[in-house]
């Protein structure tokens, strides 16, 4: 149960509502919580889908970290602006991508950027790039731990693939990545057993590979796993979501022990019917990916049952007898907040109470360099 005390907020009325609210030092002691657990902060390299926002990075920046996985090009130029040397395209750039990706390249020559291959025919693309522009990409081999959404699976065609890319000209092969992000069990011990038995056949194909002289670092896991590959030594852990937290992983993750820091700030702007209350917290401002009960969790109340949801309403039933107001303020807690992050141009922040300025989330853009 989150303590709504956690969120004072002395002046409400200076927030308008739908609003993305960030406290900053719950923020802090996310990172500070994430170092800990893995031990070594040159382990962490933290994806940065969920905040979108160059001074988010900053603090992660201020607490030591200095690598930094993103999922798009638009993450990767926000990273830039932010000062990283050392940024991740945890996907296989395809089409005009492979443009941009090198024009980025070439644009930051002091800052090491790396990408993802999956595909012989990627892989000789951006092999035919490096060798016409003499500055070879950085890539890691993409491995599929079951998520069947990119990647090849571990085991001949991996290795194959592995071997191919290290004769091609123009790539420079660092590694391999793995996300296992399906494993969702709660028991954590369950969940540990899915994620060593997947792991298996990648460290496998890793040792025969050093063994041959090779070096071959390994990238893994997202959030889910993060506490198991954090147990392996040498292995890089890229969890992103700990930063913000959210309903869903607390829920599901019992043992991470981070705080959610970014709520969504909402106001109560219809009394509709006996027992039914409003909120300006539509699809437009809250993920709604999931079920309806699964989208957000009004903090300090009890018995709301949400009913109905549209673009720029959700509608809770309540007690007939309840004594709330249109303008009543509320705050709540995401169940998804990476793509709730994507739904605000902006984000309010809030230290001690106080609001303290406004974060840009300007990666939810396609596109920021031009």
């Amino acid at each position: 149960m989150v303590d709504l005390k956690k969120y004072p907020l002395a002046e409400p009325d200076l927030i308008d509502s739908p609003a993305l609210v960030i406290f900053t030092d719950i923020a802090k002691e996310n990172i500070q919580k994430a170092i800990g657990a893995i031990g070594d902060v040159r382990r962490l390299r933290p994806h940065v889908k969920t905040n979108k926002s160059v001074e988010a990075c900053r603090l992660m920046m201020d607490a030591g970290i200095s690598k930094f996985k993103c999922a798009t090009i638009a993450e990767a130029e926000m990273l830039v602006k932010a000062g990283a040397k050392d940024i991740l395209l945890a996907y296989q750039p395809v089409g005009p991508k492979q443009v941009r990706w090198e024009m980025l390249i070439m644009d930051y020559p002091n800052i090491r950027f790396a990408c993802l291959v999956d595909h012989i025919r990627i892989a000789k693309q951006l092999s035919e790039k490096g060798v016409a522009s003499g500055k070879p990409f950085e890539v890691y081999l993409d491995i599929n731990a079951q998520t069947n959404r990119t990647g090849i699976a571990p085991g001949e065609a991996a290795e194959e693939l592995y071997r191919a890319c290290l004769a091609l000209p123009g790539l420079t092969v660092i590694g391999m990545h793995v996300y296992d992000g399906h494993l969702r069990q709660v028991d954590w011990h369950a969940r540990k057993v899915a994620c060593d038995e997947g792991f298996e056949p990648i460290e496998k194909l890793a040792e025969k590979l050093r063994d041959e002289g090779l070096k071959v670092e390994i990238i893994a896991g997202g959030s889910t796993t993060f506490t198991i590959h954090a147990q392996r030594p040498g292995v890089i852990c890229s969890p992103g979501t700990f930063i913000y937290w959210d309903k869903g992983y607390s829920d599901g993750l019992p043992e991470q022990p981070y705080t959610p820091a970014a709520l969504v700030f909402t106001r109560i702007i219809s009394l509709p019917a006996p027992g039914l209350i409003c909120l300006d917290l539509g699809h437009k401002s809250i993920a709604s990916e999931n079920p309806l009960p699964n989208r957000v969790t009004i903090l300090g109340v009890s018995g709301w049952e949400p009913v109905s949801q549209s673009e720029e309403h959700l509608v809770f039933k309540v007690s007939p007898n309840h004594s709330y107001q249109v303008g009543d303020c509320f705050f709540g807690i995401p169940y998804h907040i990476c793509p709730t992050v994507a739904l605000y141009e902006q984000a309010f922040t809030v230290e001690d109470g106080c609001p303290t300025g406004v974060w840009r989330t300007i990666s939810r853009d396609k596109k920021i360099t031009y």
